[in-house]
């Protein structure tokens, strides 16, 4: 049996930087600028392309979209980006929790 094959398609996942600066924009309503600077408080770090031009992955643009709505709700952008990394300590912490809790007990 041949071994499986895999498709450009299927390194699209979350963390898969296939945005450019420019098209996140778009598709977040928003800038370049917005979006500078939530690399500057830390909250997304887009990888590069070989020229040096940004590159987001999905996972990056829900996090953005996130701060995108508690700005637009009146949130400097500094206390956005410290939320929304704070709400995903808190997932990852309770995902973990949730795992460990389900495991079957050791004899």
């Amino acid at each position: 049996m041949p071994p499986p094959t895999t498709h450009p398609v299927d390194k699209l996942d979350d963390d898969y930087p296939a945005y450019t600066m420019g098209r996140a924009a778009e598709m977040l309503g928003t800038t370049p600028a917005f979006l500078r600077a939530l690399g500057e408080h830390r909250l997304i770090t887009p990888l590069r392309s070989e020229g040096g031009h940004r590159r987001y992955s999905r996972y990056q643009l829900r996090l953005a979209a996130r701060a995108r709505e508690l700005v637009d709700a009146g949130t400097q952008i500094e206390a956005a980006c410290r939320i929304i990394i704070l709400e995903d300590q808190l997932e990852e912490a309770q995902r973990i929790n949730e795992a460990l809790h389900t495991r079957e007990p050791t004899s």
